[in-house]
């Protein structure tokens, strides 16, 4: 079976003649003459009456979900799910004062882990928009990528809050 382009032209059984005007995985998307625009399987019966031999260009709902979660993470402020190491859910947080007398201060651990996530991400969004910047010559987005390389090593500490080794900060990496 030849799959038809754009602008081919057929002759349906039901609804006339018409002309092929998108084209899906399963369906191509026709504007008949005289019944407007259906959708047909790829698979239906019709006559062929000119076939345009377009390249066609059929992907998939999956790569297109892709695809849109790779830009929104890499233009947008939406974070991404990030896992606490199992052995910290649950815990908390105890800062001590060094100073007698003082009282000590508890928080859930997974608040904390919360806040660092999301200097994580807006890091990355700032380093994203650097990169974007029309109005940063090219020393000057070095000179603030490396700011945010140290910013992401002084991060390293907290590494030992993540589930997943890829979501961890990376500093500096030395040879």
């Amino acid at each position: 079976m030849q799959l038809l382009g754009i602008g081919s032209r057929i002759n349906h059984s039901d609804f006339g003649k018409g002309v092929v005007t998108n084209i899906t995985s399963k369906h191509y998307w026709v504007t008949f003459m005289e019944n407007g625009l259906e959708t047909i399987d790829i698979d239906s019966d019709f006559e062929v009456i000119e076939a345009c031999e377009d390249e066609v260009d059929s992907v998939s709902f999956a790569e297109v979900e892709s695809s849109l979660v790779q830009i929104l993470k890499r233009w947008s402020d939406v974070s991404e799910v990030v896992p606490i190491a199992d052995k910290w859910k649950g815990g908390k947080l105890i800062l001590e004062p060094g100073e007698a007398g003082l009282q000590a201060k508890e928080l859930p651990i997974d608040s904390f882990f919360h806040k660092i996530t999301m200097v994580r991400d807006r890091l990355r969004v700032m380093e994203q928009k650097i990169n974007a910047s029309k109005n940063l010559d090219e020393q000057e987005k070095i000179d603030l990528q490396q700011y945010l390389t140290r910013s992401y090593g002084s991060l390293t500490s907290f590494n030992v809050l993540f589930k997943l080794k890829n979501q961890q900060f990376v500093g500096q990496k030395t040879k």
